[in-house]
């Protein structure tokens, strides 16, 4: 399966589904932004680890409910939002930590130069779907990861950056047009590309379900 089908696939499944992923993410996603705005300015120096904390923080929530509800609905179910967060929260923990190790390895591969950045994070985009559906500790999720994308890192290349480009530089584009200080806008802005990059986590399932288990015919 091409890049261009995994993005088609996705397509498919997110704009059928906005309503029910706006209404079990959104929420999250406005919260990371404001708690990572807040916290900026009181960290000094370290202003710039604001968003990966307000990350490690809910990320793994809404991260793991999606990932929960697109299994689900493979499937034929229909979760409540609920029932996708409670099972969420069990899983932070686990997820938490994978978030952490898997930021800290690519943000040391972006220090050393940013290729090795971008190589760890295509390779290692398969570790958050083996912890919330398979079980996995973080430490084997990892090390699956790197083994379940050899010889795909091209065409997951390209999924992502097909998505991620665009929304950093509308992201880029339009945060240099507003006021300085301007909360209010900076939050919604973010939170709206936060919720358009969970396109990536869509098209990433297809990826990951053909992997593991060969051709499926529901979508994504």
């Amino acid at each position: 399966m091409t890049a261009l089908t995994l993005l088609r696939d996705a397509w498919y499944f997110f704009h059928r589904h906005a309503a029910h992923l706006a209404l079990l993410c959104l929420p999250l996603l406005l919260l990371e932004s404001l708690a990572a705005n807040l916290l900026g300015p009181h960290l000094g120096d370290w202003q710039g680890s604001a968003d990966l904390l307000a990350g490690l923080l809910f990320y793994p929530i809404y991260g793991a409910a999606l990932i929960l509800y697109l299994d689900t609905r493979s499937r034929g179910l229909t979760p409540g939002t609920a029932a996708l967060l409670a099972m969420a929260l069990r899983l932070w923990p686990s997820l938490a930590l994978l978030t952490a190790l898997s930021s800290l390895l690519i943000l040391l591969g972006a220090s050393l130069f940013i290729l090795p950045g971008l190589w760890l994070m295509v390779r290692l985009a398969f570790a958050d779907f083996l912890v919330v559906l398979q079980g996995f500790t973080p430490l084997a999720a990892l090390g699956d990861s790197m083994a379940l994308t050899r010889g795909q890192f091209w065409r997951l290349f390209v999924v992502m950056m097909a998505v991620m480009l665009p929304l950093w530089g509308l992201e880029a584009s339009v945060s240099g047009l507003l006021a300085e200080g301007a909360l209010l806008p900076q939050v919604l802005l973010e939170s709206l590309i936060g919720f358009a990059q969970l396109f990536v986590v869509v098209a990433l399932y297809r990826g990951f379900m053909l992997t593991v288990s060969g051709p499926i015919t529901d979508t994504p």
